[in-house]
């Protein structure tokens, strides 16, 4: 019985058993069944689009681990069956790929990002790059898009915009328009004080530079430390300037149009008197000199010149006005087009720019004399991956330009405006009842003096000149990684021929005066004053031609072991050669100039925080001796990322970026003097003027003249660099790089003043005897921030603070100390010190002496004796004010952004610098010459006899002695807050534009050099000493652009 109930019990459970096996059986079954039905395919569509909203045709959409995918139509457009649990690899040449779950979506809207861009990451250095991270060196990068401003010369967008540069620009003459600039600072009192350049690894010259079109460049870049241009031997000591152009990516296509309508007008042009304040003046100045002379300028003259009778018998010129336009219009195309495939990219681009002066035409010239330039720019770049390992590169470079201009010079035309007063002679005179059949042009001119007619000077002929500059470069790269990973070889030919052609071309025009003029029925006869020509002389031709090969070939390395171990090489030797084969003269220039190098650098970071740096160039200059012909230049330099050690990490949410670096190193320059002064171990000897000896060298001899002795022992300058470094990122939003510099500058070529007249020696002696001490602070804050996905903004601050002093010069054994350039600034001013007017002659008499040529009179500038001798001369001389060349460059500016709306801002600015005013230039009345309003406004008279007016007193002779010599009275400050650029631009929606075809529509006004903010008003203070030349353009600008 109980056996029975036992075997019951156990039925039961192997029931329950069963029926719950056949539970879980069906529930698998049905979610099988429930799998397989959401497992059936979908129809997903979708577009895909580029970063700017662009249709991308051809991109490739493909389910992921499946051969299974489809193309985008032309519209970007796709359609594929997938199942819910797949994902799609979506992907385009030259764009990230993508993958995208499908999930329940139906319809995909995808967008590709372009591939990071190389230079991102890296920085382009000498002979190779490296990832900005481990970099040692202190290099100072821009945004190129910051180099685009309306003018034709980009150097005149360097003020400012760099840490570490030094610039200023004092001509904005169309072509001769170059600034000057530096890099921390001018370092030597040497020959050249100016930057290495170098485009694309090719040196080039500050007029190639000015030229080149910033839609162009993918990097800028000024290296300034040792470890960053010891590599460049001889020739980095004074920096280095590296521009890398762009080369083409792969991908679909791209095209970019931009055009720019210009408009220019001067900053500020020197204002001068009318006619009749002019010959109120004069009377003034004449009763200065003699009060018993009658007035020059007779009342009558003065009336009927206020009363505007005949403009021709009492003319009241405007010569700026006559001779300039108030603004100019200038115009600027480019065109580009890159893309290309993996085997091959490509990037071809073309420019068209078109200068105008200020300069008025006459119409009865059958040529035009205002400056009218046209610049057409040619860029080709190919790269062809000729093998998985292999590529080879060819780049062109072309630029073609016209010129045509005054045949005088036109920053003398701005300056001979001062050379002719209003009331003498009109520009030209209309034709009496003599000369009414005379075709030509009847020029005024007074036979009184010799006084130029400036209108004549600048109409009176042309010049016209063509110019061609190309550069080609051929570049093979070859991975070696068969070898070792990271390995690679290259080689490079570069060749740059450079020739141009000029003519120019003017006739002697005819001068006239007024011989008779009958007031009463307003008729006027003439006389001739010079026999002119009626037709254009036989041209004036110059040829020039040159050629620059250069040749670099080496080896590079760059690996990362375990993980840990970042290890760099580079070894390369260079080879170049520059010919001027069409220069006449001396044949220190017509033979050929080499170089030859041997350059090596090692880097090493561990885990990207501690890093070092090693690099040495073993150099030769044909220029030396055989025993100093060859120079070693070494450079080290160490970092320590803080910021990577795990101890910061709590820190990296506010400063996620906390980097210190140190560098040193030697560096040449084997530039010291000029062209013509080449081989200093050989003596340059004669056959003119033979020799001379006797007291004062008076007594000659013909025969063999020598105009230098060989010195073997000449060799190159020698720059000691030192760099101490910090970089910091603040919030991922503001990264901040402040450096600090030393510099030792040693075997300065100069002048040997310790040479006695009594060695017979007449000609100058040089030697490597001068020594320079810089050091100074450069920096630079941007800002980068995102607002929201409508709304950005940008900004930058850079500064530079560069000091020098001179430590050793070989100068005469002054008795006075004060006088010794020892101890101040490389280009220091210097002069008298003005203590007032002299208020009369009383005065004047109870006064030093003033031994400067003529007497003093009340009035005239009166100067203080320095060493208490009674006198003031020569020996009176002090170190006045700032140097020439500013010591502080600074820049600031901000950018941003709303949905299609952008506008940018940038000041910039300039201190701790000084000038002179030339008072020669502007000193009103010698030779009838002009007077400037300042004059006018502010001078010293007898009826106000003010002891600190701008102008001492007024006088009709040359009274140079006295205010001529530089001094206190004129020295100016150079300082200046500019207002340098404005930018407004407007893009128009993408969905409007895809409906076209196109990618990005710009529209864009700038403004350039709008404001300046200066305590000097008399010309632009930029200008500096040649405020009377040609002036600074302020620049109005209507660009569109087009990206297909």
């Amino acid at each position: 019985m109980e056996h029975s109930k036992n075997t019951k019990k156990e039925s039961v459970g192997i029931l329950k058993l069963f029926l719950l096996l056949l539970c879980m059986a069906g529930t698998s079954v049905f979610n099988q069944v429930l799998a397989a039905a959401d497992q059936e395919p979908l129809k997903v569509t979708g577009v895909v689009f580029d970063e700017l909203d662009t249709p991308l045709p051809g991109a490739t959409v493909q389910v992921d681990k499946s051969t299974k995918g489809v193309i985008t139509d032309l519209d970007g457009k796709f359609e594929i069956e997938v199942l819910p649990t797949d994902k799609l690899l979506i992907s385009y040449v030259g764009y990230e790929t993508k993958l995208v779950t499908i999930g329940d979506k139906k319809s995909l809207v995808v967008k590709l990002e372009t591939k990071a861009n190389e230079l991102q990451d890296v920085t382009v250095v000498a002979f190779g790059k490296q990832k900005k991270e481990s970099m040692t060196s202190a290099i100072e990068t821009i945004n190129p898009k910051e180099l685009k401003l309306p003018t034709g010369n980009l150097t005149a967008a360097l003020a400012g915009r760099l840490a570490g540069v030094i610039s200023y620009q004092k001509s904005g003459e169309p072509g001769k328009d170059n600034a000057e600039f530096f890099v921390r600072g001018v370092t030597t009192f040497g020959y050249s004080s100016s930057p290495l350049i170098l485009l694309d690894g090719f040196e080039i010259s500050a007029n190639d530079l000015a030229r080149i079109q910033p839609d162009n460049i993918e990097q800028f870049s000024i290296l300034k430390d040792a470890t960053a241009a010891a590599l460049y031997g001889s020739k980095g000591a004074n920096g280095v300037i590296m521009v890398t152009t762009k080369k083409g990516k792969e991908g679909k296509p791209r095209v970019t149009f931009r055009h720019e309508s210009r408009f220019s007008t001067p900053t500020k042009i020197p204002e001068t008197v009318d006619g009749v304040t002019y010959m109120k003046l004069y009377n003034e100045a004449q009763f200065n000199d003699n009060p018993l002379l009658p007035p020059y300028y007779e009342a009558q003259k003065i009336q009927n010149t206020i009363n505007g009778v005949n403009p021709y018998a009492y003319p009241n010129v405007d010569w700026y006005d006559e001779l300039f336009k108030n603004f100019t219009y200038n115009q600027y195309y480019y065109l580009n087009v890159s893309g290309g495939s993996k085997d091959i990219q490509y990037y071809l681009a073309a420019a068209y720019t078109n200068e105008t002066g200020i300069l008025k035409n006459e119409k009865k010239n059958n040529f035009q004399n205002n400056i009218n330039i046209g610049t057409y720019d040619v860029t080709a770049k190919v790269n062809l991956q000729l093998t998985k390992t292999t590529s080879f590169e060819v780049n062109m470079n072309s630029r073609f330009q016209n010129y045509t201009g005054p045949s005088v010079e036109a920053n003398d035309i701005f300056n001979r405006v001062m050379d002719a007063n209003p009331v003498e002679f009109p520009k030209y005179y209309l034709t009496d009842e003599e000369h009414r059949y005379d075709e030509h042009v009847l020029f005024g001119m007074n036979p009184r003096n010799s006084m130029a007619n400036p209108y004549a000077d600048m109409v009176k002929g042309y010049k016209d000149g063509f110019s061609s500059n190309i550069l080609s470069q051929f570049s093979l790269n070859q991975k070696l990684d068969f070898l070792t990973n990271g390995l690679a070889f290259h080689a490079k030919v570069s060749i740059k021929t450079d020739s141009s052609h000029d003519s120019n071309r003017s006739y002697n025009p005819y001068f006239y005066n007024i011989k008779d003029y009958d007031e009463l029925s307003n008729i006027y006869s003439l006389s001739q004053i010079a026999e002119g020509t009626k037709v254009l002389g036989d041209p004036a031709n110059t040829r020039t031609a040159n050629s620059h090969f250069y040749f670099e070939t080496g080896l590079s390395y760059a690996n990362v072991l375990n993980e840990d171990h970042e290890l760099g090489a580079v070894l390369v030797y260079t080879q170049e050669e520059n010919k001027n084969t069409a220069a006449e003269g001396s044949i220190q220039v017509t033979l050929p100039q080499r170089n030859q190098a041997i350059r090596a650098r090692a880097n090493y970071a561990y885990k990207s925080k501690y890093m070092a740096e090693a690099s040495v160039t073993y150099n030769g200059s044909e220029k030396f001796d055989a025993d100093h012909r060859w120079g070693v230049f070494p450079a080290m330099g160490v970092g320590y990322m803080i910021s990577n050690e795990d101890f910061w990490q709590p820190l990296s949410e506010v400063m996620e970026k906390f980097k210190l670096r140190y560098s040193y190193g030697l560096v040449g320059n084997d530039n010291i003097s000029d062209p013509r002064d080449r081989f200093y171990f050989l003596s340059d000897i004669k056959r003119e003027g033979g020799y001379t000896w006797g007291k004062d060298f008076l007594t000659s001899y013909s025969g063999l003249k020598v105009n230098r002795y060989a010195n073997p022992e000449i060799t190159w300058e020698i720059a000691r660099k030192q760099n101490l470094g910090m970089e910091v990122n603040l919030w991922r939003v503001l990264d901040i790089q402040l450096d600090y510099f030393m510099e030792k500058r040693e075997k300065v070529y100069e002048k040997r003043a310790h040479i006695p007249a009594t060695m017979g020696i007449i000609n100058d002696i040089w030697g490597n005897v001068g020594e320079v001490k810089s050091w100074g602070w450069d920096g630079s804050a941007d800002l980068n921030y995102v607002i929201n996905k409508d709304a950005w903004v940008t900004g930058r601050f850079n500064f530079t603070y560069a000091k020098n002093k001179v430590t050793e010069r070989e100068e005469p054994a002054y008795r006075d100390e004060y006088l010794r350039t020892i101890g101040w600034p490389v280009r220091q001013q210097w002069g008298l010190i003005a203590e007032r007017l002299f208020i009369d002659e009383y005065d004047v008499a109870n006064s030093p002496v003033q031994n400067l040529g003529t007497k003093a009179q009340a009035g005239d500038i009166k100067y203080k004796d320095i060493n208490n001798d009674g006198i003031i001369n020569d020996n009176d001389k002090v170190p006045i004010g700032y140097p020439s060349v500013p010591e502080l460059s600074y820049g600031f500016g901000l950018s941003a952004g709303y949905k299609n709306w952008d506008i940018s801002f940038f000041f910039q600015g300039q201190g701790r610098s000084s000038f002179f005013i030339d008072p020669y230039k502007i000193s009103p009345f010698r030779n009838y010459r002009n007077v400037v309003s300042y004059i006018a406004d502010d001078h010293w008279s007898q009826n106000n006899p003010v002891s600190h007016a701008f102008w001492p007193r007024l006088s009709t002779q040359d009274n140079s002695n006295n205010y001529k010599k530089e001094s206190t009275w004129w020295l100016r400050d150079g300082r200046y807050l500019r207002l340098k650029n404005v930018e407004l631009g407007y893009s128009l929606p993408k969905h409007t534009l895809r409906k076209v075809g196109l990618g990005n529509v710009r529209f864009y006004f700038t403004g350039l050099n709008l404001l300046c903010f200066s305590s000097f008003d008399l010309w632009d203070p930029e200008m500096g000493d040649n405020g009377l030349g040609y002036p600074l353009q302020r620049v109005y600008n209507v660009g569109v652009q087009f990206d297909f």
